[in-house]
């Protein structure tokens, strides 16, 4: 793999003198990558900074054995490197690994975020999916670490699950999937405890149009209330990967949504809702998109130096999955405009 003019070092530091997948190759002038993994595709990914300063990053990623991409979804883990500077990073141990047999999360581990308690520990939560449902059902699991590295499952049951009085359940002739992943959580602004936002489909109104952001709030990081959706459906089948910041002074729900999730006639993915504050409420029907033809899951990451940027893993370019994550892409927020890349912090760090 390459070194630190590469981005990517291996915990050995040693150097690939061959590439096993030249397609790759295409797009490195192209698209700059700080993360790029020969033999793994990469794609959903968090953060989180250590007290040395150090930044992890936690993503998803799948053996390129595989093939065909869409297969990637049912083989994935929770794989980590570290950095200090969100460019240049050093691949250590993954994180999470599916289950043993039989378990809710056998088959995968999917996306995420991680926090720090109260108490010190680091708090990893993850979306798991398991063979009896054939990977169709999707709940909410907990790993907790005292260092970020040495990760153990808190149970061996998922911490929090869809409830029907406000979310869609599976029904495969309404959603092809139980749709309840990508936990996203928060201290309370005012002190409160903690929120999960989820992304979660509503158990009314059409079909194609159900995505909502779920909610969840906890007290202690371990048992959690499932509450009412944050937001009511607005033309999109889910709203993936959801995430709040405070941008230039306004609070912003960041989501992103695919060609099957959205029924709106445009090509846009990435989408930014605006609200009064880190709960919302959140106007989804006025979303204003983010646009880039590859980017795909980002995250609104402070750094790296100031200011905030998008990191998120390149989909498909030239008919062709990438899969794997972009350099930092400093943004600022404009009312007129929404969430804009910030040409002057941009032209500093290239």
């Amino acid at each position: 793999m390459p070194g630190a003019s590469g981005r990517l070092t291996t915990t050995a530091g040693d150097d690939t003198a061959a590439e096993p997948y030249p397609e790759l190759k295409r797009f490195s002038a192209r698209f700059p990558a700080m993360l790029r993994l020969p033999d793994h595709w990469v794609w959903d990914s968090w953060y989180a900074r250590d007290d040395n300063g150090l930044w992890h990053v936690f993503f998803l990623r799948a053996s390129r054995a595989l093939h065909d991409p869409h297969r990637r979804h049912r083989r994935a883990s929770i794989g980590h490197a570290v950095s200090a500077d969100l460019r240049s990073w050093q691949l250590v141990a993954d994180a999470v690994v599916p289950a043993d047999a039989p378990g809710w999360d056998d088959l995968a581990t999917w996306t995420g975020c991680t926090v720090r308690g109260p108490d010190g520990r680091w708090y990893l939560f993850y979306t798991g999916v398991g063979r009896a449902e054939d990977g169709l059902v999707q709940r909410i699991g907990l790993a907790v670490s005292d260092d970020l590295t040495t990760w153990r499952r808190h149970d061996t049951e998922p911490i929090v699950q869809a409830d029907p009085t406000w979310y869609e359940l599976l029904d495969k002739d309404l959603w092809y999937e139980q749709a309840w992943r990508d936990p996203w959580v928060f201290p309370d602004p005012a002190g409160d405890g903690w929120h999960m936002l989820i992304t979660a489909r509503a158990n009314t109104g059409p079909a194609k149009t159900r995505g909502v952001v779920g909610h969840a709030t906890s007290s202690d990081l371990v048992t959690w209330t499932v509450a009412p959706p944050l937001s009511t459906p607005a033309g999109f089948g889910h709203l993936e990967v959801p995430q709040v910041a405070v941008i230039d002074g306004q609070p912003l729900l960041l989501f992103s949504a695919d060609a099957t999730g959205s029924a709106r006639r445009d090509d846009h993915r990435i989408w930014v809702a605006t609200g009064e504050t880190l709960l919302g409420p959140w106007d989804i029907a006025s979303a204003q998109p983010f646009p880039h033809p590859h980017l795909y899951a980002p995250r609104l990451v402070p750094g790296p130096a100031d200011g905030w940027s998008l990191i998120g893993f390149l989909d498909h370019v030239d008919e062709t999955f990438v899969g794997e994550l972009t350099d930092p892409i400093p943004v600022r927020y404009r009312a007129s405009a929404g969430l804009i890349v910030d040409t002057a912090r941009a032209l500093t760090t290239t």
